[in-house]
């Protein structure tokens, strides 16, 4: 397996294919670079070269028990980066892997990065405070935390056959294979990392990260996400950014790089080739 030994001695997998240049991609909470197979292959067969790796904690990467917040996370993948000494990249980033692109750029620079993308992406503060009266009350996450330290197996379950792809809606149809991939990619990873993870999606506030980032940087976001509400994430991201551009998609879930993978895809290829 392709892994690389961060500063405290965590293995990172990664996935990496093809040549030209490069695109890294950033998974979601609490998945792996598999939830990534649609866009890798589509654009590994336009001649990209196609870069996902497991979060630590997750998938195939070390289950350590700390380091589970957006700082490592963002060192992590600049470990990666630098190992595979990337010019030119453009980074893609879904749910909490957009907060790990967006804190990663404000952290270690643009130098190696053309464009960047997030998708669906909890930038820039999800949890509900003061200065963000339209966020999530932070008893929301509690529960998440409470799901995940004791039942998190039906917990995975219910979120992936319900409101992560909006199977939950009238008139949904549901893949089985869909919902499987998710429980077992949330399940190959270990729950400290989960369960930290909540806190560091939920309450890591990006505003100054997105006002540092000046590359081209597309936002990408379904107007029926039940994940990350799209009224306090994408339209204020797109402001905060300095060359930000907003697209909406009408009725698409959270999920959207999975369930509507064509349309994504060549949105991603369009914004890529712009």
């Amino acid at each position: 397996m392709n892994t690389v030994k961060t500063k405290d001695g965590i293995e990172i997998f990664y996935k990496d294919w093809g040549s030209g240049q490069a695109i890294v991609f950033s998974h979601g909470w609490p998945l792996s670079a598999d939830d990534w197979d649609a866009q890798m292959m589509f654009f590994l067969n336009h001649g990209f070269r196609v870069i996902a790796h497991d979060r630590r904690g997750h998938g195939r990467s070390t289950q350590t028990a700390a380091g589970h917040d957006m700082d490592h996370y963002a060192d992590d993948l600049a470990t990666l980066t630098a190992h595979l000494d990337l010019k030119s990249a453009i980074h893609i980033g879904h749910s909490t892997g957009g907060g790990e692109v967006v804190r990663y750029l404000a952290r270690h620079g643009e130098s190696r990065v053309a464009k960047a993308v997030l998708i669906s992406a909890v930038p820039p503060l999800m949890v509900k405070t003061a200065t963000n009266p339209g966020g999530l009350p932070k008893d929301t996450f509690d529960g998440f935390q409470e799901q995940v330290a004791w039942n998190r197996s039906q917990f995975y379950l219910d979120i992936a056959a319900g409101p992560f792809y909006g199977y939950n809606r009238s008139g949904a149809k549901a893949s089985e294979g869909v919902i499987r991939n998710w429980w077992r990619q949330g399940m190959e990873g270990g729950a400290k990392a989960h369960y930290d993870g909540i806190v560091a999606f939920s309450q890591t506030d990006f505003t100054e990260d997105l006002k540092k980032i000046s590359v081209p940087t597309l936002v990408m976001h379904g107007d029926d996400d039940q994940i990350v509400p799209y009224a306090d994430s994408a339209p204020m991201s797109a402001k905060l950014l300095k060359n930000g551009t907003l697209k909406t998609y009408k009725g698409f879930p959270h999920g959207m790089p999975t369930t509507e993978a064509e349309t994504i895809n060549a949105d991603l290829l369009a914004f890529i080739k712009s």
